[in-house]
């Protein structure tokens, strides 16, 4: 797998707060890591998200890499690649028992 670069720590949370950002697609609300000082997202899903249990349950380590596709070769897809945003690309893997979001940036 290409190196990334690491981004942030995603925590599941059932706790609502004020700095959330609703991503509709996944049916999830989230933080911005870059306004914590340990670059920490929480994650706060609705009851009939479309994301998998593991995705919702376990924490994952998020890294920005060049090209997700290439990322993602031989690799083991829990969710395969979406757009986040307008600018962001992002998909799920397990690696052993570790979940990691890999994220490419869009022009």
């Amino acid at each position: 797998m290409p190196s990334g670069q690491f981004h942030h720590f995603g925590v599941p949370s059932k706790t609502k707060r004020s700095n959330e950002t609703y991503i509709e697609g996944g049916k999830v609300f989230v933080t911005d890591p870059a306004s914590h000082p340990y670059h920490v997202e929480f994650v706060r899903f609705e009851s009939d998200s479309p994301m998998p249990d593991l995705c919702q349950n376990t924490p994952h380590a998020a890294f920005i890499v060049p090209n997700l596709d290439d990322a993602l070769k031989g690799q083991k897809i829990i969710v395969p690649p979406f757009d986040a945003n307008p600018t962001l690309r992002v998909a799920f893997i397990l690696d052993g028992d570790a979940l990691i979001e890999l994220m490419e940036t869009k022009s």
